[in-house]
């Protein structure tokens, strides 16, 4: 397939490159399991290698699926750009570094916003950091509103193609910071994001927790006040664990907690909006509270107060 193909049929990108990551996948292995020359949660565990590879099918069905539709929406978008930009070195460039900024944001949103979060969350459930962990993704993506942030891009004036194309470069090279085998890149740590910064994304200590955000540029973080150096080693996973390898379980679980905090009883519509949209690690038993004291400060009624609505938060963190 030559390039012009490629551009033309950008969803091909991720099949070109799956020969590379199975070779890193099978040389992680063998440094790790072979040797023992990795953490142990570093090493590959049949049950949850086979989650990870179902969640990485059922997220690349359900992108099939929804793709057709989200073009046509980017088409629509592009008939309205601001500018026609002919790609070359320079413009390839500039796209890459715009796109990169939105996934930050992207990122940030997703660990920042429950109904985000509820797709994010799969990705982040795991114990364990191996380069497999990478394919560890949700089919509720396009639901939770990521095609959203690419949008400006085509407005701006960049074909929906390209956009699509660097999109999933993106996602593409970040496979390649989900290892614990590359401990420090150098000079190359304050510029791009690095393994050593991914896995202190993937932490769950309390000071890693909401860091590096990055897709390729470590730079936005520095910026924007996000950026932790990773020091203390790092606990993977959530800080309430799902505890299974069930591609359906890890996917929904969240979903429905949410869910079931948003409809749950005597909750005004805007405390429900709240559990939606909020951070996760917002209890809503608090949202409620303190809505209920500000009320009840801006009355002069005499008359009791309706009890404090204490719902537990399915997330009490990430």
């Amino acid at each position: 397939m030559d390039f012009n193909s490629l551009i033309s049929h950008p969803e091909v990108l991720l099949l070109v490159l799956a020969p590379i990551f199975f070779v890193c996948i099978l040389l992680e292995w063998y440094v790790g399991d072979r040797q023992n020359r990795l953490p142990l949660n570093a090493r590959y565990h049949l049950p949850e290698v086979l989650c990870n590879f179902g969640l990485a099918g059922m997220h690349q069905l359900t992108d099939i699926l929804t793709g057709l539709l989200i073009a046509k929406l980017y088409l629509v978008f592009f008939g309205w750009r601001l500018f026609d930009i002919e790609m070359n070195g320079a413009t390839f460039v500039a796209l890459m570094v715009a796109q990169d900024f939105c996934y930050y944001w992207f990122h940030r949103a997703s660990h920042r916003i429950r109904w985000m979060w509820a797709a994010h969350v799969a990705h982040h459930s795991s114990e364990n950091m191996n380069f497999s962990t990478a394919f560890r993704q949700s089919l509720m993506y396009p639901l939770a509103g990521m095609w959203i942030f690419w949008l400006p891009l085509v407005v701006v004036g960049f074909d929906p193609n390209w956009v699509v194309f660097v999109v999933l470069l993106n996602l593409g090279l970040q496979f390649f910071v989900h290892t614990q085998a590359v401990k420090s890149l150098g000079i190359l740590e304050w510029l791009i994001n690095t393994p050593s910064h991914h896995r202190v994304h993937h932490g769950r200590n309390p000071q890693y927790i909401d860091k590096n955000y990055a897709g390729i540029l470590i730079i936005w973080d520095r910026i924007f006040g996000t950026f932790e150096k990773e020091v203390e080693t790092v606990e993977y996973g959530i800080t309430k664990p799902i505890n299974s390898f069930n591609p359906l379980v890890v996917t929904f679980t969240e979903w429905r907690d949410m869910f079931k905090d948003t409809f749950a009883a005597n909750l005004s519509p805007m405390q429900r909006f709240k559990i939606l949209f909020a951070p996760p690690a917002t209890a809503e038993s608090q949202i409620t509270r303190l809505d209920v004291y500000n009320e009840s400060q801006n009355t002069n009624s005499d008359e009791p107060q309706e009890p404090l609505v204490a719902v537990k938060s399915a997330t009490d963190a990430k």
